[in-house]
């Protein structure tokens, strides 16, 4: 005796199998985009701290290229 479930089920992993790969795929994707994006926020964010410390006169020019070629290396 064969139940209902057991051949529903049987295939509905045929739908959901790839279904859920797609899904692991696309936030892999979107993992791996957002960790490289905040990489280059954070260097943006350090070359605005250093372009008002130079602004307000806290660092000499030649100080600020040596860093700002730091953070862009």
């Amino acid at each position: 005796m064969m139940w209902w479930w057991n051949d529903y089920s049987a295939s509905m992993h045929w739908v959901f199998g790839p279904l859920m790969m797609i899904v692991v795929v696309a936030l892999i994707f979107f993992m791996m985009r957002g960790m490289m994006g905040g990489q280059r926020s954070n260097d943006r964010l350090a070359l605005d701290i250093l372009k008002e410390r130079l602004a307000r006169g806290e660092i000499s020019q030649a100080e600020y290229e040596e860093r700002r070629r730091l953070i862009e290396a």
